[in-house]
């Protein structure tokens, strides 16, 4: 049973390769003159080498009551033998035979990267009970909130956070970034992932059906089965075409004989070359191949499309929005800036500001804590803070109390006196100012900003010179909008924007541009990534803004955009390549036909090798390098 799970795969492959053999088998036998068992040969050869393909010719031809190529071929086959072309026919049925198993191992190929992404999530966890003792559970009998020990060179078995200890982490199964990512508490943690270096407790955050990796095979499964736009019409072409066919066949079989004076033999013989050059079957493989590998590619590379509409949609792209925090930024406030008042000891302000903030749950006070103990300064503890609701903390110190907050709470005069108006020149700059006073006045200032994502320069600069027009829709202030702008290099910015302004400025630029992608992640971006022609959502974000894009970005990597741009565009320069070629060939083989200069074995390999070539061209999208 293994090994036939092992060769069922290949199954249509080995059966060309037998119908081949027989083929040899028969030349062989014809030499020694040999006519009866010659005749069995062929037959055997046509059953093995097209009984896959006639199966699912007839099945769908009954199923969408609509001729297709399989057909043709059958026909054109059973054409062949019938007027003593036993040795042509049985050629056609080995090449086309051999061609579908080209394609199926074409589509197998683009799902290996899913299969193995399956294979790497673990179905069982080291379950840590409260006696301490760790306990081997499978996956699906873990609950939200459980305690899972992961050990050095394990895989992650759920999406969780670090609870204690720290480590490396290969995240290259869902970013495709070969680079480990280190961890610390809190750091979040994906199923499939390995743990390099250090034993470290996670705590389960999410049920096992909706991991990220659940999410990632999802997707792609359904990107596979959903068809491009222009899959979609030589789907439909296919049909009406081959009923042209087989209506000029109809003709070919008595129109030569009696408008042109061509023999009988002559007159059948030319129709059969007719029904085999002029089926469309390279022309219905222009495409999928190409879609499918650009699929696998992307997954491969931490960008999950929703289906081949949308690699086609994103080749054509003249202008991209973005939201900015957490798309264009890292969407987390950073300290930029900590300034003292010069008779203060620079330490012992860190840490006294840092023993008040640790108190605070505020995503202001964390980043302010975090800096803090970056610099290798220990927080103050043991201090009695209040928390003073929309203003900021206060506690005593020394006999002095001590304020932490904005410039209203602390003395608004003598916050903007600060250091010759420092909050000034910083709040110009896009960015947060917090204050710590004393019984002396303003101890220190602490800007922070959500500052931009390393790579976000070079990557609007890349899609500017690919002509694309870059955008930034923001619900900011004007003055921390600038700022972004000006950093990040974006053609235009508009601020203030709430969700429904979002769309409306996206059905302007689709007015302006026709053709415009939406990046964002978090709730308010959902709508406009409705709205776009093409959705990308960052993989860190919300839910909801994952479920209505249509592009994924699993490593938040905007860099990926412009990856993603050149791998739809050169799919569509294989496909545009596949077509052109594919049609070119079947009109030579037409006419050549027509003036009686191309024998049957000719066509055969003509039609069929274009058919093998235009796939073996798709399967170039599975090259990561684009």
């Amino acid at each position: 049973m293994a090994m036939w799970s092992k060769v069922w795969p290949h199954i249509e492959l080995i059966a060309a390769v037998l119908s081949g053999v027989l083929i040899i088998i028969v030349y062989i036998l014809e030499l020694q003159d040999i006519a009866l068992p010659s005749v069995i040969v062929y037959l055997l050869a046509f059953v093995i080498g097209g009984y896959a393909k006639a199966k699912y010719g007839i099945k769908k031809t009954i199923e969408d009551r609509e001729l297709n190529v399989e057909f043709l071929m059958i026909l054109a086959a059973i054409g062949a033998s019938v007027i003593g072309y036993w040795t042509e026919g049985a050629i056609l049925i080995f090449i086309f035979a051999l061609s579908g198993a080209l394609e199926t191992y074409t589509m197998n190929k683009s799902r290996k990267e899913l299969s193995a992404l399956m294979e790497m999530q673990p179905d069982e966890a080291w379950l840590l009970k409260e006696s301490g003792e760790t306990v081997r559970v499978p996956v699906g009998e873990l609950n939200t909130g459980d305690l899972i020990s992961v050990r050095p060179g394990e895989r992650f078995p759920v999406d969780g956070e670090v609870h204690t200890g720290q480590t490396a982490v290969d995240e290259s199964a869902i970013s495709g970034e070969a680079i480990p990512v280190s961890k610390y508490a809190r750091d979040n943690l994906f199923a499939g992932t390995v743990n390099l270096s250090g034993s470290i407790t996670m705590v389960m955050t999410k049920p096992s059906s909706e991991t990220m990796f659940q999410k990632i095979i999802e997707l792609v499964q359904s990107a596979e089965s959903e068809k491009s736009p222009s899959q979609q019409f030589i789907e439909r072409f296919e049909g009406r075409y081959v009923k042209v066919v087989l209506l000029v066949f109809v003709l070919m079989l008595f129109l030569p004989h009696f408008l042109m004076g061509w023999g009988w033999n002559e007159t059948l013989y030319r129709a059969m070359v007719l029904l085999v050059v002029a089926s469309p079957c390279a022309l219905v493989a222009s495409i999928m191949p190409a879609t499918l590998a650009a699929i696998s590619n992307g997954a491969k590379s931490g960008v999950i499309f929703k289906g081949g509409a949308h690699v086609e949609n994103l080749s054509v792209i003249k202008a991209i929005a973005f939201d900015k925090t957490g798309t264009l930024t890292r969407g987390k406030p950073e300290v930029t800036d900590f300034v003292i008042r010069r008779d203060a000891n620079r330490e012992q302000v860190m840490a006294l500001v840092a023993g008040i903030e640790s108190q605070s749950n505020h995503p202001l006070a964390k980043a302010i804590t975090d800096f803090v103990i970056r610099q290798g300064v220990e927080p103050l503890r043991s201090l009695q803070v209040v928390d003073v609701p929309g203003n900021g903390l206060k506690t005593q110190f020394a006999n002095e109390e001590i304020l932490v907050g904005k410039p209203g709470f602390v003395g608004e005069e003598e916050a903007y006196a600060f250091e010759n108006g420092i909050l000034a020149i910083l709040a110009n700059q896009g960015k947060t100012v917090t204050f710590i006073s004393d019984g002396h006045g303003i101890l220190a200032a602490m800007a922070l900003k959500d500052t931009v994502r390393d790579i976000t320069k070079s990557t609007i600069a890349e899609l500017q010179d690919r002509g694309i027009y870059c955008i930034m829709l923001t619900g900011d202030n004007r003055k921390t909008a600038k700022a972004i702008a000006e950093e990040t290099g974006v053609d235009e910015y508009i601020a203030e924007c709430l969700p429904g302004d979002k769309v409306h400025h996206l059905k302007n630029l689709l007015a302006e541009y026709e053709y415009v992608a939406m990046t964002g992640d978090g709730i308010n971006d959902a709508p406009a990534l409705a709205t776009a022609t093409t959705g990308i959502a960052m993989g860190e974000g919300t839910d909801i803004a994952l479920e209505t894009a249509d592009v994924i970005l699993m490593k938040n990597d905007l860099s990926r955009i412009s990856y993603s741009i050149r791998l739809a565009k050169k799919m569509q320069r294989i496909v545009k390549q596949n077509i052109f070629f594919s049609v070119a060939v079947i009109l030579v083989l037409i006419f050549s036909n027509f003036f009686q200069a191309i024998s049957l074995p000719l066509g055969v390999i003509g039609h069929e090798g274009s058919t093998i070539l235009v796939i073996l061209n798709g399967l170039r999208m599975l090259n990561r390098n684009v």
